[in-house]
């Protein structure tokens, strides 16, 4: 009696369904369990017939697993599914063994169902995980292999490998066959087992990742691949992927051959060539560099080199190559370098932006000249030129004095004795008399235009009034005398300029406004003379018909080069903004902190 309820106990609080039918199939017992999976209680259970649980569709898999049972034939872990109380379905495993009573007769059957939904998911999660990892594996971007069990039996070989060796599963079933195709000379092949497995048992005792190595691989085709290896062990399955590093050491060694050809002609070129990284320290120079210094290529550099460079050139310089390096631009400065015997000489460095085929910026390449006998030559011409003008200013205040002085005084002189020879003609003679008068207004006029060429040969008011009164002067005469409009302005212009200066800026204007109202055909202009930042600028605007300046450079250009080399004389620098239709402007910019020179640069 007491086994009885023991075992009543254990049935009724176990939380499997545990059931029992006669041998018609009749629910004759419904533990908790029973109630707590299916949803129907007890009394609602006991008393119909088992298959009450089944969909329709399942009604032939009980009278089956009944016709076993009450045959004598245990059910063992039967999975199927069966239908609740709410209509929802529920997967289990079952298993039904007969009851058998005293004389040995079966009379009914005992149940034991379990609920596996929770263990079918996550097989089927687990088979959806091993799907997309084999799935992975095959798509993978590199060649990859996976093996099992202790005889390193070859799983899988994904596409990658086989494009990339030629081999397939078939000709490699497990790793004893990989070394002998990978491998055939047996000297390397034992190096390499041996490097391997001394990485695997490493890997293996201090539970990190095996450190990659390489290797040459003979593919199925004979050719051979330069391959690093990388292993990764999960449990008894391993991966193993191979990195094809034959493009890239084919590319390193091109690179290396293209460096070398280039050093190699680099070192023969009759130019210095220099090489920054993107961190502005410069890692090479050529050989014709290290020559002409006289330094060592480490004593150059990183920021060597600029121990050569003359200390009044190198802030100008550093701040030329640290603006061009910012943006990524093109440079081309001049400085003195010291060479090998201490001499310094002028060089001409151009400095362009190197990039990669992706784009990146990976610093810059220059070359240098030695241009010292260039500006040796260029100040014997800026000399022989300052000569030239000096004669040409020389010889127009002669020419303007003589005018003035004599030609002038002596037209004046006939003008009065005309005058008083009109007044002396008789009444009758009228006609002289106009005539006379006629005469006397065409020499006033031929005065006034000797005067005006006299004033534009040679101003005295520039000499003794200064630049700006000179500058205003000249534009209220030359208004007057083409009828047109000048509005002049001025600001800041200091009286003690050096006569080179004032000279030169005066000469500009004079060509400038005469090219303007000779070419532009507008009646208005503006002139400003404005001091101020160290320096004087002269800028004549017109809103005429404007002009190419290549082709006036071409065609009537003689006036605009005098004007660029009288100011080039003064260390001026000159520009012209004209588009044709638009109009035009003219900027002369002289510097007045280098009046050094005491030179007449007319």
């Amino acid at each position: 009696m007491e086994v009885r309820l023991r075992l009543a106990t254990i049935v009724e609080s176990s939380n499997d369904a545990i059931l029992g039918v006669d041998v018609n199939g009749i629910v004759m017992d419904w533990n908790k369990g029973a109630e707590g999976l299916f949803g129907y209680s007890a009394g609602e259970a006991i008393g119909k017939h088992i298959a009450f649980l089944a969909a329709k569709n399942q009604q032939h898999d009980v009278q089956e697993i009944l016709k076993q049972v009450m045959s004598g034939h245990v059910v063992k872990h039967f999975e199927t599914v069966r239908q609740k109380k709410d209509g929802s379905r529920v997967d289990i495993s079952l298993t039904v063994s007969p009851i058998f009573d005293a004389e040995g007769r079966i009379g009914g059957a005992a149940g034991v169902a379990r609920d596996i939904t929770e263990r079918l998911k996550a097989e089927v999660a687990l088979k959806t995980s091993e799907k997309r990892s084999k799935e992975l594996v095959l798509h993978a971007p590199v060649a990859m292999v996976v093996t099992h069990g202790p005889s390193l039996e070859i799983e899988l070989v994904n596409r990658k490998f086989v494009e990339l060796f030629g081999y397939t599963v078939e000709d490699v079933p497990d790793v004893a066959h990989w070394w002998p195709l990978a491998y055939p000379d047996e000297a390397y092949q034992g190096k390499i087992k041996a490097l391997w497995q001394a990485r695997l048992d490493r890997a293996l005792a201090d539970h990190t990742e095996m450190e990659p190595m390489d290797a040459k691989v003979r593919c199925k085709n004979g050719s051979f691949r330069h391959i690093e290896f990388h292993f990764a062990s999960l449990g008894d399955t391993d991966l193993v992927s191979f990195v094809d590093l034959t493009d890239r050491e084919n590319a390193q060694t091109k690179l290396q051959e293209s460096e070398e050809r280039f050093r190699g002609i680099a070192n023969a070129a009759p130019v210095l060539i220099w090489m920054s990284g993107p961190d502005r320290s410069c890692n090479y120079f050529n050989q014709p560099w290290l020559d002409f210094t006289g330094r060592t290529l480490e004593a150059e550099l990183g920021n060597g080199w600029a121990e050569g460079v003359h200390s009044e050139d190198l802030n100008a310089c550093l701040h030329t190559y640290s603006e061009a390096f910012d943006r990524r631009e093109s440079f081309r400065m001049e400085y003195r370098l010291r060479r090998y015997d201490g001499q310094y000489r002028w060089i001409l460095d151009i400095g362009v932006p190197r990039f990669n085929s992706d784009g990146t910026f990976v610093g810059y390449i220059g070359s240098c000249i030695d241009v010292t006998e260039l500006k040796l030559a260029q100040e014997a011409l800026s000399g022989i030129g300052r000569k030239l003008l000096e004669a040409q200013e020389t010889e127009r205040k002669w020419v303007a004095r003589e005018l003035h002085d004599d030609i002038n005084q002596k037209i004046a002189l006939l003008e009065v004795r005309l005058e008083r020879w009109s007044q002396e003609v008789k009444e009758s003679a009228e006609d002289i008399r106009d005539h006379i008068k006629h005469t006397c207004q065409e020499l006033s006029s031929l005065a006034k235009d000797i005067q005006a060429l006299s004033h534009r040969l040679h101003s005295s008011k520039l000499e003794y009034l200064g630049l700006v009164m000179a500058a205003k002067s000249f534009c209220k005469e030359l208004s007057e005398h083409r009828d047109i409009r000048i509005q002049f302005s001025h600001s800041g212009v200091p009286r003690s300029i050096s006569p080179e200066i004032w000279l030169c800026l005066f000469r500009v204007l004079q060509e400038a406004l005469q090219n303007a109202v000779k070419h532009s055909g507008t009646r208005d202009f503006e002139v400003s003379l404005h001091g101020g930042g160290h320096e004087i600028r002269l800028m004549v605007t017109d809103t005429g018909s404007g002009f190419d300046l290549q082709d006036a450079m071409i065609h009537r250009g003689v006036g605009l080069i005098s004007m660029q080399e009288r100011l080039h004389l003064v260390n001026g620098k000159f520009s012209i903004d004209s588009q044709p239709g638009v109009g035009t402007t003219i900027l002369a910019r002289v510097p007045l902190a280098r009046q050094q020179s005491k030179t007449f640069a007319a």
